[in-house]
């Protein structure tokens, strides 16, 4: 059964594009059809994925927009061999037009997904470092939020932004929609102050803290200047083997959720 995951931190600079794209790409070693979506104007997830974002000539902005039909904005990412619906500047414009929009304006990126799902095993999708009306998209879309976080001092004050607007998403437009889990981005264990903010992710919200931790990576740093997700341009860095970690981890997951369901 297909998933979709709103990957989502109003904060900038977590991970979260870096995650989307490694994310996808370690999903597809496991055998898993994946889609990518990218919903930030700022396009790095298109970018990331081997994509000139400025030479499209169709993105999420004319979907979103109903100016054209998903098969002519799906793009295959050769480099991570996932799919992909791209994103450029654009994108704002869109914005603009489902706040102006009186009905279904929340409703957009879910009608565009709805008939891609048998498709695909997973729909990851690249969220804005923002709470507006493209991230509200991805929550109503989405089965579950995925949310990187940089155990850092502002972490837990933008953490609880999120939280409570997942929690009116949950009230009013998606009831269903659930934490995936809070997943620890350029983590370096020698930083007293990091630990002291993982402890206090694991004290607050436990197990939907993911074991898998990504730390600081120079080769996972370089990757998106090459167009590659970590796994394709150096498979044996600790970037990569992180993301590879947090795919099974989130697959044993869902297996134990699974079997939790048929019990």
């Amino acid at each position: 059964m297909s998933r979709t995951l709103a990957v989502a931190n109003q904060k900038g600079g977590v991970g979260k594009t870096t995650t989307c794209v490694n994310l996808a790409a370690s999903l597809v070693a496991n055998r898993r059809r994946v889609l990518l979506v990218d919903m930030d104007p700022q396009g790095n997830a298109t970018v990331g994925s081997g994509f000139d974002k400025d030479a499209l000539e169709r993105t999420n902005y004319e979907l979103l927009v109903g100016a054209c039909g998903v098969e002519a904005v799906l793009r295959p990412a050769e480099s991570g061999r996932f799919d992909l619906l791209p994103a450029n500047g654009d994108l704002t414009a869109a914005e603009v037009a489902l706040m102006e929009a009186r009905e279904g304006r929340e409703r957009r990126l879910q009608e565009v997904l709805a008939p891609l799902r048998e498709r695909y095993d997973y729909i990851v999708v690249d969220c804005p470092p923002s709470l507006n009306i493209l991230t509200v998209n991805a929550l109503v879309a989405a089965d579950a939020v995925l949310i990187p976080i940089q155990c850092e001092y502002y972490a837990l004050e933008g953490l609880t932004a999120l939280l409570d607007t997942i929690r009116r998403v949950q009230e009013t437009v998606n009831p269903s929609l659930q934490i995936e889990g809070l997943l620890r981005t350029m983590y370096d264990p020698r930083n007293n102050l990091a630990n002291q903010v993982a402890a206090q992710l694991l004290e607050h919200f436990s197990d939907r803290v993911y074991r898998t931790q990504i730390p600081r990576n120079v080769r996972l740093a370089e990757a998106p200047s090459h167009g590659l997700p970590a796994l394709q341009y150096d498979r044996t860095s600790r970037g990569a083997i992180a993301y590879m970690a947090l795919a099974s981890e989130l697959l044993r997951r869902e297996g134990a959720a699974g079997l939790a369901t048929a019990g």
